[in-house]
């Protein structure tokens, strides 16, 4: 996973605030001492916003006597985004979408192994059940940022919240996620002899596109856009029919749509940005060119090198999560990027 989430000045317009902005490392990374992580974890500082302001769920482990965020350690097979939103509704019983990464956080537990949290931002959708054990967890709590602060157990806990506050004083915390996702592995075109919109996945891309559906739901996109060829359709198919969604076949997401008129996919990526929805959008390698051209048009200028631009831009199977902003007085922009491969 490689995750960025800084956001200090649009190509479009000029947010508020300076360029000092916590930036998120990248996962599973050697230190500066090159020490890599012998564990791995994901959470979620879920924020919701109260009488009295932006509110954090916070959770109490009697284990250790310490209020923190919910948190917990990667299962096999798992993605970070999965394992996040996977233990706050254990932790808290609360569905969430995720919004933008938090700097990621390293210590070393009291087994004196190297853990490292990669945090996100998240909203309530639902609020259901908590599943974990009374000793792992015995009581949950919305706090306003300034009683977080101090609430806070463990002084790592304090790097994503200053980030999440920071934010929110930017007013670019409310985000809505736009994922671009490279089609699954498929049929090399030498081994196909008809129309090459008909080349399929292979057992590899099918096991992509089964493990899609669940890493697309951390950010629940409400619209899909695709490419008609066969590879595309049948790389989001499964999240569309888990969500009970439609897919809107675009021509222009084609690779044939593209070479005649590459002006379309810009513009369904822009109304995208624009609409201010969840949404996916599934298209080939040499489509990806003009997705991301169009994306840096609306994308903060300390982020725009790290939107891919060379071939082949994505691996088969890969998405890209962006991060809009939608600020009632200019036009909406990326503010996070993150970069997830689905499993073959």
């Amino acid at each position: 996973m490689v995750s960025i989430s800084t956001g200090a000045e649009s190509t479009v317009a000029e947010p508020p605030g300076d360029d000092a902005r916590p930036e998120a490392a990248l996962t599973g990374a050697p230190s500066e001492n090159g020490t890599a992580p012998d564990v791995l974890a994901a959470g979620v500082l879920c924020w919701r916003t109260g009488a009295d302001g932006v509110e954090v769920l916070m959770v109490h482990r009697p284990k250790y006597d310490d209020w923190s965020f919910p948190k917990g350690k990667i299962e096999e097979g798992e993605l970070l985004p999965e394992c996040a939103i996977r233990e706050l509704a254990e932790e808290t019983g609360v569905e969430a979408l995720l919004g933008r990464p938090l700097p990621v956080v390293r210590y070393r537990d009291q087994e004196g192994a190297c853990k490292e949290v990669t945090y996100w931002t998240g909203r309530p959708v639902r609020q259901g059940h908590r599943t974990a054990s009374p000793n792992e967890v015995d009581a949950t709590a919305w706090l306003r940022l300034a009683d977080a602060r101090e609430r806070l157990s463990q002084a790592s806990d304090a790097v994503p919240l200053q980030a999440l506050e920071l934010m929110a004083a930017e007013g670019e915390l409310a985000t809505t996620p736009l994922v671009v996702v490279r089609h699954g592995t498929a049929r090399p075109r030498d081994a196909w002899a008809r129309a090459d919109a008909e080349r399929p996945l292979i057992a590899s891309g099918r096991r992509q596109a089964a493990a899609l559906t669940t890493l697309l739901a951390c950010w629940r996109p409400e619209q899909v856009l695709s490419s008609p060829w066969r590879r595309c359709v049948d790389s989001i198919s499964p999240y569309a029919s888990a969500a009970q969604l439609k897919i809107r076949a675009k021509g222009g997401l084609s690779e044939r749509g593209f070479r005649r008129d590459p002006d379309k996919a810009r513009k369904h990526l822009l109304a995208l940005v624009d609409r201010g929805r969840p949404a996916a959008l599934c298209t080939h390698r040499p489509v990806l060119a003009g997705i991301f051209r169009a994306m840096r048009e609306r994308t903060a200028r300390d982020l725009v090198e790290h939107i891919p631009a060379e071939d082949p831009y994505l691996a088969p199977g890969e998405v890209l999560v962006a991060h809009v902003v939608h600020p009632p007085s200019r036009p909406a922009y990326v503010v996070g990027l993150e970069r997830h491969l689905a499993p073959r």
